[in-house]
């Protein structure tokens, strides 16, 4: 299984910027794809998954309202669409990829990992 992110770039407070994630390898539907990022200096956080099979989505408290997770199983592709964003978005951007539906946002249940991209929001 293989996961590549990529969109990352410096945009200013305010400004939306879409992170796409490509998937190859993998087998079966039941899979989660979740994306996870990691502020400078801080800890890897789980923010947003999409479930495969029936698109259920998930969202942490720190982006829900303002980031949309979408996916293209044609093109075996995930999105983040990341609207309003704010300077504590500012981190690297990473997808993984998940065969249990308790995934999430918890890390321990991601197998596969993509390189990271990275996000500069400046103010």
């Amino acid at each position: 299984v293989q996961l590549q992110a990529s969109g990352g770039g410096l945009v200013q407070t305010g400004e939306s910027l879409k992170l796409s994630c490509a998937v190859s390898g993998i087998t079966g539907e039941d899979y989660a794809i979740g994306w996870f990022r990691r502020p400078p200096g801080d800890e890897r956080e789980g923010i947003s998954s999409i479930m495969n099979i029936d698109s259920t989505t998930y969202y942490s408290g720190s982006v829900n309202g303002r980031f949309t997770i979408s996916r293209d199983n044609g093109k075996k592709m995930v999105y983040l669409q990341m609207n309003a964003l704010k300077p504590e978005d500012t981190a690297v951007y990473y997808c993984a990829a998940s065969i249990m539906r308790i995934a999430q946002g918890t890390e321990e249940y991601y197998s596969y990992w993509g390189q990271g991209t990275q996000v500069t929001v400046s103010s």
